[in-house]
């Protein structure tokens, strides 16, 4: 994941930044609003360690998986359907209902065997 997705989602990475930086605090997260330079600046005093290390933690965190309430947002769903563009052929619309393939709850569908 990169920086972007944290500070565009930021209060949804509160539980995983506190889950690994304990220090860190709701109230003082909310100040910081994704500024990575505050972010880090933060983490420095609050843990103790030079500026650079907590960035070396920063980039390791980041290579890590984004939070399943992040995933699950309609903006991040909607951009990855956007980006699904490129599979769907031309002419059909990648946001378009999907009635067609018999999974929207239709019912009346359903062989009487």
């Amino acid at each position: 994941m990169k920086w972007h997705h944290v500070q565009a989602n930021w209060p949804a990475f509160y539980e995983a930044i506190v889950e690994k930086w304990p220090e860190a605090d709701d109230a003082d997260l909310d100040e910081i609003d994704g500024d990575q330079r505050a972010f880090v600046a933060y983490l420095s005093e609050a843990t103790g360690q030079e500026p650079e290390e907590i960035r070396e933690e920063i980039r390791e965190w980041l290579r890590g998986e984004i939070p399943s309430d992040v995933v699950m947002d309609p903006v991040h769903d909607n951009h990855s359907i956007a980006l699904s563009s490129k599979y769907v052929p031309e002419g059909e619309d990648e946001y378009a209902d999907d009635a067609r393939f018999g999974d929207d709850g239709d019912d009346d569908d359903k062989d009487d065997d």
